[in-house]
């Protein structure tokens, strides 16, 4: 992944938590954010970062993979089976050759990562990113419209931040509950997964499998069969539709994965 630009307007700052069992890394990045602006937390290992981010919510989760105890990926498990912790920000610290544990830590919810060994400041920079794009895709979603959106037993309130399925309320992460809000808001269009990270996210930069991840998470909310999905549609060489489920669009010829 590219390292993230600077964006215009003074950087985003916020209570962040770092989980790290490496002295040495855990001083660094707490010393880097804190100068930066941000208040920061530190936890040495799996229990006690769990215990911290329920005891004292943070705006963001600096989350390393390895830890004694309960690893990362438990981690972020758990935080995302727990209601206040879906929409959690969440960066992950992972080792250069674990894209298998990258890509878990995607499905599982994160919203970034940074590979070890890695520049304090480019991490500054994904933190500072991830809390202006949590913060923007909300205000994004409000300017959008605040009423409520539906298409088949799928509702959606943006002013709220729930959304329900037959009902039922869906936990989604921030992620989700954006690209789900902007795909209600354009049905029948098919976009690539560029124009997802851009438009929905505001991502300038990023691995496009993130989009794919994303995408397979939501679909395993909201589709009765996610491996044959009808509602999020792919169009193969193109990107992703949404197709109403009370009105399906046209073209049910292309394939869907």
């Amino acid at each position: 992944m590219n390292e993230p630009s600077a964006t215009p307007g003074p950087p985003p700052t916020g209570r962040i938590l770092v989980i790290d069992d490496d002295p040495t890394v855990a001083e660094v990045v707490t010393g880097y954010l804190t100068r930066a602006g941000h208040r920061v937390d530190h936890a040495a290992d799996g229990h006690r970062g769990l215990a911290l981010a329920t005891a004292h919510r943070p705006d963001l989760l600096v989350l390393d993979l390895m830890l004694p105890g309960i690893d990362g990926l438990e981690v972020l498990r758990r935080l995302r089976a727990d209601a206040g912790g879906t929409d959690l920000p969440v960066v992950m610290l992972t080792a250069k050759g674990d894209e298998a544990d990258r890509i878990l830590g995607l499905e599982l919810g994160a919203d970034d990562y940074v590979t070890k060994p890695f520049s304090p400041r480019e991490l500054v920079l994904r933190v500072q990113s991830v809390l202006r794009r949590a913060r923007a895709g909300a205000a994004a979603a409000a300017a959008e419209g605040p009423g409520p959106l539906a298409s088949g037993d799928v509702t959606l309130d943006p002013q709220a931040r729930r959304a329900h399925r037959s009902g039922r309320e869906l936990a989604l992460t921030i992620r989700e509950f954006d690209l789900l809000a902007f795909l209600l808001r354009h049905p029948g269009t098919v976009f690539s997964r560029q124009e997802l990270m851009t438009r929905v996210w505001g991502w300038e930069f990023g691995d496009l499998s993130t989009v794919t991840v994303h995408v397979r998470r939501l679909r395993e909310k909201i589709e009765d069969d996610p491996a044959a999905p009808r509602l999020i549609s792919t169009v193969w060489g193109v990107g992703y539709r949404y197709d109403p489920a009370d009105g399906a669009a046209d073209g049910a010829e292309e394939a869907r994965a």
